[in-house]
């Protein structure tokens, strides 16, 4: 990477959910003021801005980092996805999307972007976690609303092959 300067934006272009993007930034830009106030990928929360919530949590070239303690300019070629790119479709969910709406893994669902983006890291990695396994992705992840055994069930329905197929997300729903 070359030498930053302070006094300038720097050019930073890689590739978000599938597509090309760039823009023009100072040196010390968070990631996740990158991706929300300038890219408009507000799925990407924000908690406590110092990587202990994981609300923020993104993949770059395929493993889960906080966006909160990542600079814009160290993605620049880089390949990232954000929870926008889990569903396969508008108004489609995920298998783990469904698994965390049948099981009842989300609440308030501000953590829920972040903890989705971990297991599905995790589901890439290894198709069929065990419980240990899902709750050491957890464990780097606070939610203060559901008691985590609702996500660890979800989790654990979508490695063993017992979520909902894919749905269709309805005003009703």
């Amino acid at each position: 990477m070359p030498r930053l300067t302070a006094d300038r934006r720097h050019l930073v272009r890689f590739r978000l959910n599938g597509q090309a993007v760039s823009g023009e930034v100072e040196p010390r830009l968070l990631l996740s003021d990158f991706l929300r106030h300038m890219l408009g990928a507000t799925g990407t929360h924000v908690g406590c801005e110092h990587g202990v919530c994981g609300a923020c949590t993104v993949q770059i070239d395929g493993a889960p980092a906080r966006a909160c303690l990542t600079l814009a300019v160290q993605v620049d070629g880089a390949e990232l996805r954000t929870v926008e790119a889990l569903s396969p479709a508008p108004g489609v969910l995920s298998p783990l999307q469904e698994a965390f709406r049948v099981h009842h893994g989300l609440q308030c669902g501000f953590c829920t972007a972040g903890i989705m983006m971990s297991f599905d890291a995790l589901l890439r990695e290894t198709s069929r976690p065990t419980g240990e396994e899902v709750r050491e992705v957890l464990s780097g992840h606070l939610c203060r609303c559901t008691g985590y055994a609702s996500i660890v069930r979800a989790a654990l329905a979508v490695g063993a092959g017992l979520a909902p197929d894919v749905g269709t997300v309805t005003p009703d729903a």
